[in-house]
């Protein structure tokens, strides 16, 4: 398994893929995700594509498959008046085929975003799960995340 910057050529199977995560967040809350939706769309994802503050990764096999993907974002807080100026970098999404989960490829990916983080200087790296999402969940607390804030909500 190779772990690489994702390339145009990667599009439509990262579009498969974003379609398998908005469906487990539809199954979890289908009031706020539309199900069969993806987050971006083929022209948004080639401009991200190109965007050095926005790094996607992909675990490819060795015909070069993708496998799984993360979106990342850096994000820095310079000049606020109560956040310290630190570099992070921010995990937007993280997902391995729904076929292939349990085969440590959501591990490797993690990994090397982890090591691309701290090579880049980064503070920290963050995420958010959906409390919907125990699976998600339970997989980062094995990689050793802990939680930093929690969301919450009242239904009107």
């Amino acid at each position: 398994m190779n772990i690489r910057r994702a390339e145009k050529k990667d599009i439509p199977r990262i579009m498969e893929l974003l379609t398998q995560v908005c469906m487990v967040h539809h199954l979890g809350r289908p009031d706020l995700f539309k199900a069969g939706a993806q987050k971006y769309t083929a022209l948004q994802l080639e401009a991200i594509l190109t965007d050095d503050k926005r790094p996607v990764f992909v675990a490819a096999d060795g015909n070069d498959t993708v496998l799984g993907y993360a979106f990342c974002i850096f994000v820095r807080h310079s000049g606020d008046n109560i956040l310290t100026d630190i570099s992070t970098l921010y995990i937007d999404d993280l997902c391995v085929d729904e076929s292939l989960r349990g085969r440590h490829i959501g591990s490797a990916l993690y990994e090397a975003v982890k090591k691309f983080a701290e090579d880049s200087g980064c503070y920290n790296l963050t995420l958010n799960v959906w409390s919907c999402n125990a699976s998600a969940m339970k997989f980062y607390e094995k990689c050793g995340l802990k939680p930093q804030k929690t969301g919450l909500e009242i239904i009107l």
